[in-house]
């Protein structure tokens, strides 16, 4: 294609902050095509490497808001969909998929786009079909439906650094030497490396044999998930596993399995499970022929993959997608009559250093850095969420030295950052309530700057009065103990504090102070 083409009209992409729509973005802006994204949180897509690119269009929509989508949709040529409505909280994920795809379908017709490209499942329509995999098809189905010729590309496990599958492989045979596994551990798979998907997704724009195809993607071996982890423990450098499979252990309690050793939470572990019972085989390879490329093998994609991880150069995480908007009382947190039973612990200290070098610190917070403080009890608190099927600690970091918007810091979740200045987090543990952590600097002289460390939750109902009374001593010593260790990091004793403040602000109803 013409690069004048390229240019012409946006291309539209959904899913541009998860995991595979956070890479095909850029991949697409190199190219030379002017791409749209929607996303909830704009803020979130201008923070990334690519987010203020000069062909790169954002639009605040969500796919299941209608006419939010109707009007991104206007005047592109073509549309990714790349969304999946499978969360942790999602009770009904099904239901939430096919009103987004009914949107899809009004939209594109609406805006007379030329084609829809989707990213779905392998696995065949049977009874026996997942529910997880169901959803996936039935998308597929209503996307096809409407006037707009859709392309289905069907994917089995993408191997990848940082996607949901690759870690549930990689937690698994890094931390168990023997493991007692359930049946599927035999079911046969057909991987593909997440390179291999980006250049057919990209390619799909320009081949028209594709247009309104439903076609098989997937790499060169045809494995069983007992062959993946033989292999990634080998390519991990690591002795043999043990792999002894039983027939006892239910998708449910497979689930529940993941979630102890994974960092994939018990709502999105099931399933995941569930699919693993499905054989997931190509059955159709012309899109060989119309899209070539080199297709990695297994090993070649693992290999790939750790290296990534190795060096740091994660570019997109499973984590990153499903983020929400924060929730309303954040928005007015720091008024004293938001909700009016904000519960709140903060803490102040003065430091001689200056803003930029308490934020180099403040930006490592986390992952195998840890908090200044108090590690052994964030961690006790993790591994109490991941008992009550939360996300717990062992999600980590993307990245060990940067954080952008949207990003997971062990079990919190980026709202909110600006350099030098302020990182505010979301809890996403299983709690009675919702919880924010603000970390704040400003600058006090040339020289010398101010840390406030603020708690807020908002309890729901009794238990969540009682849940903040009961922590209330623990936070305390925990949040001074974080400023004190931050200062030590740095090499400073610090000119004041930390001690204890009111952190409300009357005339500050916003989200950035």
């Amino acid at each position: 294609m013409r690069a004048q083409e390229r240019s012409e009209k946006p291309v539209l992409v959904t899913g541009a902050t998860g995991y595979v729509g956070g890479r095909l973005t850029p991949r697409l802006l190199s190219a030379g095509y002017r791409v749209r994204v929607i996303a909830r949180s704009v803020s979130k897509v201008r923070c990334r490497p690519w987010g203020n690119h000069p062909n790169l269009e954002v639009f605040r929509a969500d796919v299941l808001d209608r006419d939010s989508l109707v009007k991104a949709a206007q005047g592109c040529r073509a549309a990714y969909y790349l969304v999946h409505s499978m969360a942790p909280g999602k009770k009904d994920f099904a239901h939430a998929d096919r009103i987004a795809a009914e949107n899809m379908v009004i939209a594109a017709g609406k805006a007379k786009l030329e084609r829809i490209i989707y990213l779905g499942g392998l696995g065949r329509e049977t009874e026996d079909l997942s529910k997880h995999l169901r959803s996936r098809l039935e998308t597929a189905h209503i996307l096809q439906s409407g006037p707009t010729p859709t392309t289905f590309l069907r994917a089995a496990m993408i191997l990848g650094a940082g996607s949901a599958s690759f870690e549930i492989l990689r937690y698994l045979v890094d931390r168990l030497p023997v493991m007692i596994t359930p049946r599927w551990v035999r079911t046969p798979c057909q991987p593909i490396a997440i390179s291999n998907v980006l250049r057919y997704l990209e390619g799909c724009l320009e081949s028209p044999h594709v247009v309104g195809q439903t076609l098989d993607i997937g790499g060169p071996d045809v494995l069983t998930y007992e062959d993946l982890m033989r292999i990634y423990a080998e390519e991990a450098g690591l002795p043999r596993r043990w792999i002894i499979p039983v027939p006892v252990l239910t998708p449910r309690l497979s689930s529940y399995w993941l979630n102890l050793v994974t960092p994939v939470p018990v709502d999105l572990a099931r399933p995941l499970a569930e699919g693993l019972r499905n054989a997931v085989v190509c059955e159709d390879f012309r899109i060989r022929q119309w899209i070539p490329q080199k297709l990695l093998s297994c090993r070649e994609a693992i290999r790939e993959a750790l290296q990534k991880i190795q060096q740091a150069q994660v570019e997109t995480c499973w984590t990153d997608a499903g983020w929400t908007a924060p929730p309303e009382w954040v928005q007015c947190g720091d008024a004293p009559y938001a909700g009016g039973t904000i519960r709140e612990c903060a803490y102040r200290m003065r430091i001689p250093v200056a803003p930029k070098r308490i934020w180099e610190a403040v930006e490592h917070i986390g992952g195998a850095q840890g908090w200044f403080f108090g590690d052994t009890l964030w961690r006790l608190r993790g591994w109490i969420d991941r008992l009550a099927g939360g996300y717990g600690h062992m999600r980590g970091r993307r990245d060990p030295g940067r954080l952008y918007v949207g990003d997971t810091v062990d079990y919190w979740r980026v709202l909110e950052l600006v350099p030098e200045r302020r990182l505010l987090l979301l809890a996403e543990m299983k709690m009675p309530g919702e919880a924010v952590l603000d970390i704040r600097l400003t600058p006090v002289g040339s020289e010398e700057s101010e840390v406030q460390v603020i708690a807020r939750f908002l309890p729901r109902g009794l238990v969540g009065v009682v849940y903040w009374a009961l922590l209330a001593p623990f936070h305390r010593r925990i949040f001074k103990g974080l400023l004190e260790g931050l200062a030590k990091s740095l090499g400073a004793a610090p000119s004041s504090g930390p001690q204890p403040f009111d952190a409300r602000m009357p005339h500050a109803c916003r989200l950035a102070a």
